[in-house]
């Protein structure tokens, strides 16, 4: 068992940074609490490192309250992303330092420092925002689907078929669905709870996934056409559900317009779009050697114009109305603009971004990067990612089990090895401890504002269902933290009925809506209602402070906070009994369930305990945090800073 030691605390959420939103100049006045019986501390300074040139801020002590005392600092915010972090300072001389990366007695690292973006703020809905993503081809086909032939790429598919493992079934099945299909299912999205709906790639291209576009300039035919996707979006939106479009900047398909025009066509102006190594224009860059997916080359300011800069781009085409979608996921967001000593990629998201603020400002940008993606998301054009490893593959591997199904691979090769997002090594097996952990180390470079814009995915379109490996009982747990940790919940249509799948494209399969009433499918749908609702009405989830309260191999505590209510959170695998001390909870003798089997008491010590008989996911409402006025106004950079933690007085 591990009970934290009562330590300082601060992140980005409104209990502690008063303007999430900054521009460049303004001020922002920073918090830290610290626990009563720590220390004792008798002195708080803010370093920041504006132009890399570290500047100190004397916080002044605010006063106490519930067992904390509160100091704060203003700070002026000097840089898009302005970084800062908490000098220590103890009666017996020691310092001790606290940012993203943890509390520490040696000096810290700057790329892991607290930090303000300022400039290209989130929509104004992203905290009330719950993502569904759908696969167009595989959600719902109307009965307007029947009267359309299939393209001359497709291997036409019954909706109940089996999928075809094998290539080139994966790319070419075919089952049909279409924009039309997703508007009579919207109703479904409602009743979940979900406010934004996500779809992979509708324009039209040669693969059921669309990943490989032969035009940005219109909708596929074979969806409804652009008529569809109009009616799709404003049913949507009289429903209160945002729409985010997919988008590849890294490369098309070779059908698309411009290839076709610049294939074998040195003397076109598309010609500068695409890496061409010879003469005739016949030997290209591809997207992971992948023959159907030339890269773009964004040294072109023709494609630039064409694409992603300006009112007349693609990226412009469709947020401005008729169409007005809500938003952008860029594919492959990590390769973008990056090929050998090249990496034009801060400039393409940068642009993209300028022209999404010029037409249609309170729209999302979401970047896909597969991996540790801290680098790109600093909040300067991407408002969060689609990535792995801090939420999703950490989920898996402490609470999925490895197994070894056997199945067909895109050669038609049988195997029985696990698929684990890519990696030859397989999946680790976690404890909660290592969870919290890795989720801590992924996000300890990306700023809170950003945090909360990257998806908390069980599963996408590209992996394996959670469903297939997820241990007894760990669906409710994995759902649990998805809407409970900072990050934006998705939920990937086919998850609510269950649905198993090895890999990503088997992941693809047609939803089951005929069964919806089965007991089983029932009875998952009503799980992700619960949880969707759980998250909905209760905002802290969504944009309140995070702090870790007790973390053993079992089981993880946290609480969200915030100045209105507070929400406790047990997440386990197994059976769990943790005893926090009465500090770190204040309030839980006000303890009210709001989801699963566990229990809070106070015992006569005072102490918090938390108890579950087995794997469970559970939340309490608790009183919100109180804290005293900041005194902010007094604090001032002082020489005498400089001179005691060894810079130059000024």
């Amino acid at each position: 068992m591990t009970t934290p030691a009562l330590r300082p605390h601060h992140d980005g959420s409104p209990l502690y940074v008063s303007h999430p939103a900054p521009v460049l100049g303004d001020e922002v006045d920073v918090r830290i609490r610290i626990p009563d019986g720590y220390g004792p501390v008798i002195r708080v300074l803010v370093r920041s490192n504006p132009d890399h040139e570290p500047a100190w801020v004397d916080a002044v002590r605010d006063g106490a309250a519930d067992g904390w005392e509160w100091w704060t600092a203003r700070i002026t915010v000097a840089n898009p992303r302005h970084g800062y972090r908490f000098h220590l300072v103890h009666a017996d001389g020691r310092v001790e330092v606290l940012n993203q990366g943890g509390l520490s007695d040696i000096d810290a690292l700057d790329g892991q420092d607290f930090a303000l973006v300022a400039g290209n703020p989130p929509p104004s809905w992203l905290a009330d925002a719950i993502m569904y993503q759908i696969f167009p081809d595989r959600f719902a086909r109307s009965a307007a689907a029947d009267e359309r032939p299939a393209p001359a790429w497709a291997l036409p598919a019954a909706w109940d078929e089996p999928l075809d493992p094998v290539h080139p079934g994966r790319g070419r099945q075919f089952y049909g669905g279409d924009l039309d299909g997703v508007v009579e299912k919207l109703d479904h999205l409602v009743d979940l709870g979900v406010t934004v709906l996500y779809h992979t790639p509708v324009f039209p291209a040669e693969s059921n996934h669309r990943y490989d576009a032969s035009s940005f300039d219109r909708i596929d035919p074979v969806l409804g056409g652009d008529d569809a996707y109009r009616r799709m979006i404003e049913a949507a939106h009289a429903r209160g559900i945002r729409v985010i479009g997919d988008l590849t900047t890294n490369h098309s398909g070779i059908a698309h317009e411009w290839f076709r025009t610049a294939h074998g066509n040195p003397d076109a102006p598309e010609s500068a779009f695409y890496y061409f190594s010879d003469d005739d224009n016949t030997t290209y860059e591809t997207w992971l050697d992948a023959p159907t997916l030339p890269k773009f080359n964004w040294n072109s300011d023709e494609l630039r114009r064409r694409f992603i800069d300006g009112p007349d781009s693609v990226v412009a085409r469709w947020l401005k109305p008729p169409y007005s979608i809500d938003g952008w996921r860029i594919d492959v967001a990590n390769m973008t603009g990056r090929l050998g000593a090249e990496d034009l990629n801060a400039e393409v998201r940068q642009a993209l971004r300028r022209t999404m603020i010029d037409v249609a400002p309170d729209t999302l940008l979401v970047a896909e990067s597969t991996n540790d993606a801290a680098t790109d998301l600093q909040g300067d054009a991407w408002h969060g990612g689609m990535t792995y490893p801090a939420f999703t593959r950490g989920v898996w591997a402490w609470l999925g089990e490895a197994r070894r199904i056997p199945h067909y691979g895109w050669d038609g090769e049988e195997t029985d090895d696990m698929w684990f997002f890519g990696i030859p090594t397989g999946m680790p097996r976690y404890t909660a401890r290592q969870f919290v952990a890795q989720l801590q180390r992924f996000t300890s470079q990306i700023p809170w504002r950003v945090q909360l814009g990257t998806m908390s995915a069980l599963d996408t379109h590209d992996t394996a269902r959670f469903a297939t490996y997820a241990a007894d009982g760990a669906v409710p747990v994995a759902l649990g933290l998805s809407v409970s940790l900072p990050g934006l919940p998705v939920v990937y249509a086919g998850d609510e009925f269950g649905l198993d799948a090895v890999d990503g494209e088997m992941s693809r399969a047609p939803m089951p809506w005929d069964r919806a009433a089965e007991p089983a499918h029932a009875a998952r749908i009503a799980l992700y209602r619960d949880m969707l609702r759980l998250r909905r009405e209760h905002p802290v989830l969504a944009t309140g402070g995070l702090r870790w309260l007790y973390v053993d191999d079992a089981a993880a505590v946290f609480v969200r906070e915030s100045a209105e209510e507070s929400v406790l959170v047990l997440a386990s695998r197994g059976a769990a009994d943790a005893t926090i001390p009465a500090v770190l909870l204040p309030g839980a003798e006000a303890a009210t369930a709001l989801y699963g089997d566990a229990t809070v008491t106070v015992t006569d010590a005072g102490d918090v305990r938390v108890r579950a008989a087995g794997t469970a996911f559970a939340a309490w409402a608790l009183p919100g945090v109180t804290a005293p006025p900041s005194r902010a106004a007094e604090a001032e950079a002082t020489p005498e800073a400089f001179a005691q933690l060894g810079g130059p007085a000024r």
